[in-house]
């Protein structure tokens, strides 16, 4: 019996030094990153807007993100839980590319880009692909009567590479590319 406690003890105590050494890793790699580890706020018209945070936006004069299966509630981030083979899922999708060929009438045969279909695992990403956000530039472009050219451009712009150019996707900022396709002139 001695035995099996001092070997729980040594266990314990090479655990909490593993744990330890992991959680000051995390921790201090958090701290050089631009943000320090913290959310981006960004203040837009009086109100505090969190960059980190999947935001909806209903309006056809602004981009769409990724659909949300928690209405973009941050208290209760979560997926579905509903796989590829689940009927009601699949439903779920079909109506989404459905209301997408609607609202993007210009885009009737391009393949709809799969974020702007399904939701995240956490249903709250705040970034879409490239081609999501060129998916939808016709119809911001027709909204706002400017030129598409403009927004392909402001897409452009808004797109950040991959981190070190290897790792991830390019990806967009739906709330920051909102915020700059207001400030277009």
């Amino acid at each position: 019996m001695k035995n099996h406690i001092v070997s729980a003890f040594r266990l314990t105590f090479v655990m909490l030094v593993v744990v330890g050494i992991y959680l000051v890793i995390v921790y201090g790699g958090s701290k050089v990153l631009p943000t320090e580890g913290n959310g981006e706020i960004i203040n837009y018209k009086g109100q505090k807007f969190y960059a980190n945070i999947g935001q909806e936006f209903k309006s056809e004069k602004y981009f769409h993100g990724r659909p949300s299966s928690v209405n973009y509630n941050a208290a209760g981030s979560g997926g579905s839980n509903k796989g590829p083979s689940n009927e009601e899922y699949l439903e779920t999708v079909q109506k989404r590319i459905d209301t997408l060929r609607m609202q993007n009438p210009g885009m009737k045969d391009t393949k709809v880009p799969v974020e702007l279909a399904t939701a995240s695992g956490s249903g709250l990403d705040p970034d879409i692909s490239e081609e999501g956000a060129l998916y939808q530039a016709k119809r911001i472009a027709k909204v706002r009567n400017v030129s598409e050219e403009q927004i392909n451009n402001l897409i452009k712009k808004q797109t950040e590479k991959p981190f070190l150019g290897l790792l991830g996707p390019s990806k967009v900022n739906v709330l920051k590319l909102n915020i700059a396709l207001d400030q277009l002139k």
